[in-house]
């Protein structure tokens, strides 16, 4: 059995690798600190993934080795771990869109969970917060938003900016709206390949004149795909929000969602995520709950990829009933819902302002909303 020292203990942990790293635990600087109390090691560790996976395969690895190398199973050894941000540099990519201060991305990584219902809810709720509030339907090939706000019969029209025809967005419960839905058939399949798609968004975003905005809210098709990209290329995103549901197969989804928009290469602000359908309630038995599609899913996705809990919305019919009716739920007036999807929104624009704090002076943008409060 060999000396337990510091030194027996570097050396042991010597042979271990983190996760994605070239070098050894040792040679990374990742060990902080070791201290001995008899048959006690503890490790102060830095390490840059906060998931639990990693953490449980790093304590793992490090006990085995101490263990192996001492040649003493009799040792406790006990990890505490620090995370180490990486600090990355704010982007704002492409050219400002004229007049619009903030662009929020709503994205999903799957279908079917609730997005552009989120979508419609949360532009109205801002909205009814005073901020004055545009909508970009990027779901080229599914669009739904004309539908969600009663607009599917009208077409928009033409006005004249500076010398130039612009397109003029549709206007209902005080949000402006654009849509591919406008320019199609309701049975018309929309067929086309990245490239038409991507410069339909571009058409979409550019061609519009959508005057002062507070928030220009996007919302994207579900999935990683051509739309998604060609948005980060082409405007700054102030944040992304994710939508989910509890379900597994959708936070494994969404998670992919979070770790697209925080790639290296994209680097657009995750401002948080939405657990929609997070539970059911029905009317006749108003204090049970149902987690239908499993429990505090969205919760527990945000905990385990660091960024912000927006908020639960329930599985509620009427939801559901509004946006076949072209009128979203928020509405309704001062229901459980309502205010549920109030939060949300109160909740993003607080998430918002702490992403826009956290910017260099020279990129932060003060937001005043149209009763002429400061919300820097």
């Amino acid at each position: 059995m060999k000396n337990i020292n510091k030194t027996s203990i570097l050396s042991a942990l010597s042979k271990i690798t983190l996760p994605n790293e070239g070098k050894s635990i040792v040679d990374s600087g990742a060990i902080k600190n070791i201290q001995i109390f008899g048959d006690e090691v503890e490790l102060d560790i830095e390490i840059k993934n906060p998931t639990l996976q990693y953490k449980k395969r790093v304590e793992n690895d490090c006990s085995k080795a101490i263990h192996d190398f001492l040649n003493n199973n009799n040792l406790k050894v006990k990890l505490n771990f620090t995370v180490k941000t990486p600090v990355q540099k704010n982007e704002i990519k492409g050219k400002e869109i004229p007049g619009v201060k903030n662009i929020i991305a709503v994205a999903s990584g799957k279908g079917g969970v609730g997005k552009s219902t989120v979508t419609a809810n949360l532009a109205v709720s801002l909205v009814d917060l005073g901020y004055k509030v545009g909508v970009v339907d990027a779901d080229i090939y599914g669009p739904s938003m004309h539908i969600m706000f009663g607009l599917q019969a009208a077409k928009p029209g033409a006005i004249e900016v500076e010398g130039k025809t612009r397109l003029k967005p549709l206007e209902n419960y005080g949000v402006k709206l654009v849509s591919i839905g406008f320019f199609t058939e309701s049975k018309q399949a929309v067929v086309w390949r990245g490239p038409m798609a991507s410069k339909a968004l571009n058409q979409l975003l550019w061609d519009a004149y959508w005057g002062e905005l507070d928030y220009l809210i996007v919302d994207l098709p579900p999935g990683t795909g051509d739309i998604h990209l060609s948005l980060v290329q082409s405007i700054p995103i102030t944040g992304a929000v994710i939508v989910t549901t509890p379900q597994d197969i959708a936070l494994a989804d969404a998670k992919k969602g979070v770790n697209m928009f925080q790639m290296d290469s994209i680097n657009v602000p995750v401002l948080g995520v939405i657990e929609n359908m997070a539970y059911f309630t029905p009317s006749e038995l108003p204090n049970n709950k149902y987690y239908i599609f499993g429990k505090d899913g969205g919760k527990a996705l945000s905990e385990e990829m660091n960024v912000d809990f927006l908020g639960q919305i329930p599985l509620v019919q009427s939801v559901r009933e509004a946006s076949d009716a072209g009128r979203p739920a928020v509405l309704q007036g001062s229901t459980t819902v309502a205010n549920y999807l109030s939060d949300v929104a109160d909740n993003i624009v607080k998430s918002i302002k702490k992403r826009i704090t956290n910017l260099a002076p020279t990129k932060a943008v003060e937001l005043t909303n149209s009763r002429g409060c400061s919300t820097k």
